[in-house]
């Protein structure tokens, strides 16, 4: 799936740059609608490509010469084109496919969202939203996974804006993500952890769900579940009263996990005896911020909390 989504991602690319070219070459009078389709299409790509398994720059290689094809094709001596409405009918088409898909990019399809005020749990690099948004159409491998519509996955980015050393490495060290240390989101109570499942060796991820290292934080309003953490790679225990910044786990990939990676998820805490995950979902939002699918994060330096979990 995600060589697919690498191809097309490229595929569309080309596409609409080559659209966009032609389109502004000619004789606007007549042809508005194809450099205005392949602005829609050029869009959605930019938004959605899977450039990240490249390199997150060739986002914004592709961003600038998009726009250099539109001014270069402006510049180009115009020529008539014939009126033809199956071609009008077709670009204006393209136009709202994806230009609605662009629109919800940022609004989604959930309306506005309740947030949970965290801070952000990795502090030693730039990082990257793999999955995640507001419900559909960008949250789409969330949507799912018991109530999980506003969960993000985060990976890191190394020194040439990819995860990792290539597509999919089955070496857990190549992933820029992996043995990183996830800090304590908020102050709260630790009620469940687990860290004795293995870590799979990606882009396997048979041992499903239910093998999953995790952390589970309560707070009087909301519950924090951060996931797919290194085996024997939890420090703290449930009981245990934690505070923010406080060190509590290392990532891994447990679970139902392609590739190392941190699964947070936020939920109200009605105090109503529910599962966390059948509570309201809520909206995660880092120091001050919220995040959409494919953004990067670059962390606020904090204070570390240096002592260990106090228990009751």
């Amino acid at each position: 799936m995600v060589y697919g989504l690498l191809g097309i991602t490229l595929i569309l690319a080309l596409i609409s740059i080559i659209a966009a070219w032609k389109g502004t070459s000619k004789d606007l009078r007549h042809n508005w609608h194809q450099p205005l389709a392949a602005l829609a299409l050029g869009s959605f790509t930019y938004l959605y490509g899977t450039w990240v398994y490249v390199s997150i720059q060739g986002k914004y290689i592709f961003g600038a010469v998009l726009v250099l094809a539109l001014l270069a094709g402006l510049l180009r001596k115009r020529r008539e084109v014939s009126r033809g409405a199956g071609r009008l009918i077709f670009n204006l088409l393209i136009t709202l496919i994806f230009g609605t898909m662009s629109i919800l990019y940022f609004t989604g399809t959930t309306g506005k969202p309740r947030k949970a005020a965290l801070s952000f749990p990795l502090k030693t690099g730039k990082y990257f939203i793999l999955q995640g948004g507001k419900g559909l159409p960008s949250n789409f491998f969330h949507i799912s996974y018991r109530g999980a519509i506003y969960a993000i996955d985060i990976v890191k980015l190394n020194e040439f804006g990819n995860r990792a050393t290539r597509i999919f490495s089955p070496r857990l060290e190549d992933y820029g993500i992996y043995n990183d240390t996830v800090f304590s989101p908020c102050d709260g109570r630790i009620v469940r952890t687990r860290d004795e499942n293995p870590d799979n060796l990606p882009p396997s991820r048979e041992r499903g769900p239910s093998n999953t290292n995790q952390v589970v934080i309560e707070t009087d309003s909301f519950i924090v579940f951060m996931a797919h953490l290194k085996q024997n790679g939890v420090f703290v225990k449930e009981g245990d009263i934690v505070k923010t910044g406080q060190p509590l786990a290392l990532v891994g990939n447990s679970g139902f996990s392609l590739e190392p990676h941190l699964h947070i998820q936020v939920h109200t805490n009605s105090h109503s005896g529910l599962p966390w995950y059948r509570e309201e979902p809520l909206y995660p939002e880092f120091d001050g911020r919220s995040y959409l699918l494919f953004e990067v994060i670059r962390p606020k330096r904090v204070n570390m909390v240096n002592e260990g979990p106090i228990s009751e």
